[in-house]
């Protein structure tokens, strides 16, 4: 209900003259301070639908009178990037990954860019820390199937392991109780002298027994106490580092079943360039050879 203007006597505000139950209702415009920048935002938002992209259209939008392109503005700046790194990435394409840890421009451009790339494509599998999972090796250690050295480690991301490169890193070690080799006892007999050779103490009968299954079946690829063979991708088998867990199960199941893992190959899927900054990265973690 509308009333006659009057002053509240309570505040000595004018009211508006409207009046709800009782309630009047003070008449108490915004500052003029809020109401020139509500105006200014107003304008300031026509003057950008103006000058910028800002509508959308049916399979287009507006370009805007300034014609600016975000899409354009990040592609000039990949551009500059690439020109940037141009003269290291040619050098690094022009030298073995060994040669790149002599030239410390070099490492340091080579390493960060191996950091950037492991973490696009190798990091889903061995974890942003690289320090892997079950099945997915550890980087930061000193343990290496197939070598730790840069041009190693180069290799077995070039070639990748059991997989469909001509130059794979391949092992086949056999399933001994699948495929019938040996029997249940015997399996269990080695995975106890397996244990015992990076000092976990067991059964030592069943690790004495082991060691004549090992003896005749194992010592080719592992050698005669354990050491393992790069060379044939054989694991150490005296330093307590487990690829697919240490447990007694464990090594019986990698025993009795064996182990295929697959590492794809990155050669063509990845440049030259980048192939060897990864492998100087891997290299840099801590446990290179």
């Amino acid at each position: 209900m509308a009333q006659t203007p009057e002053k509240d006597a309570v505040t000595g505000v004018d009211t508006t003259g409207h009046e709800w139950d009782g309630i009047k209702e003070l008449n108490m415009p915004l500052p003029r301070w809020w109401l020139w920048t509500l105006y200014a935002t107003v304008l300031w938002a026509l003057a950008y639908w103006i000058a910028m992209p800002a509508w959308p259209l049916v399979s287009d939008y507006t370009r805007g009178l300034l014609g600016y392109s975000q899409r354009a503005s990040v592609a000039a700046d990949i551009a500059n990037a690439r020109q940037a790194q141009a003269a290291y990435l040619q050098r690094i394409e022009a030298v073995e990954p060994d040669a790149i840890r002599q030239d410390p421009e070099l490492l340091t451009f080579a390493t960060a860019g191996g950091r950037s790339a492991f973490a696009v494509n190798c990091s889903q599998c061995h974890g942003t820390g690289a320090a892997g999972s079950p099945g997915y090796p550890n980087l930061n250690d000193d343990d290496w199937l197939w070598g730790g050295s840069v041009a190693a480690i180069y290799d077995s991301i070039r070639f990748g392991v059991r997989s469909d490169h001509d130059d794979a890193r391949v092992s086949e070690m056999p399933a001994f109780l699948k495929d019938e080799l040996l029997n249940a006892e015997q399996v269990a007999d080695v995975a106890a002298y397996v244990l015992s050779l990076s000092g976990r103490a067991g059964d030592a009968a069943a690790a004495q027994r082991g060691q004549a299954v090992y003896q005749e079946n194992c010592i080719d690829c592992h050698g005669d106490s354990g050491q393992g063979n790069a060379e044939l991708g054989a694991p150490n088998l005296k330093d307590a580092i487990w690829l697919y867990g240490g447990s007694a199960e464990k090594v019986r199941q990698s025993i009795a079943e064996s182990r295929r893992g697959v590492m794809p190959a990155w050669q063509g899927r990845l440049d030259a360039a980048t192939l060897k900054q990864l492998a100087v990265y891997v290299h840099a973690l801590g446990g290179g050879q």
